[in-house]
């Protein structure tokens, strides 16, 4: 009896070192840790833009320019929560050749046209309604907010977001608005 306990023990203690170690796996992806990816180029896409009926937006029509793409929903807390950080980003690195584009993933917009109207964004917010844009780009997680670059390579992404995250997106923003054109 006192073997078949101290073996149970044992296996106890296994589990626990073994769920231990998957969290602490799990961290970086949970911390929202923006990534430099190796150079690629982005997957051109055209999409609606929320608001402005028969108005679309392609990606290659910004070639030139440094664009934030950000796959976001309503149903997001994280994503909610950096929009008026991302606004203030838009607004400040306009001028030197950034554009940002909010790709929305939601099929319906019951919550999107409401949320839309209370928050006021000044940066367009894009429909990716049967979410190929969101595919094409591996989009996983909520938020996910990529970079790309002048010439038109997907150079960074970040998965999710933590109050902080910001100062990640800044930094690569700034770095990619200082490369010549």
């Amino acid at each position: 009896m006192l073997r078949r306990n101290a073996r149970l023990e044992s296996r106890r203690e296994v589990l626990r070192q073994l769920s231990a170690a998957t969290a602490l796996l799990a961290l970086p992806a949970l911390a929202g840790a923006g990534q430099k990816i190796t150079p690629r180029p982005a997957t051109d896409f055209t999409l609606t833009v929320e608001g402005k009926p028969g108005q679309t937006q392609s990606l290659s029509a910004l070639r030139g320019q440094v664009v934030m793409l950000n796959f976001w929903a309503t149903w997001c807390g994280p994503c909610r929560q950096e929009m008026p950080l991302l606004d203030a980003m838009a607004h400040e690195f306009a001028p030197r050749g950034f554009t940002l584009l909010g790709v929305n993933v939601e099929a319906a917009d019951a919550k999107l046209k409401p949320f839309l109207k209370k928050v006021k964004l000044g940066f367009p917010i894009l429909r990716d309604f049967d979410n190929k844009v969101a595919h094409a780009y591996n989009v996983q997680a909520m938020p996910t907010t990529l970079l790309i670059d002048r010439r038109g390579q997907w150079r960074w992404q970040h998965r999710a977001y933590l109050p902080g995250d910001e100062a990640q997106y800044l930094e690569m923003v700034r770095a990619l608005l200082a490369e010549a054109p």
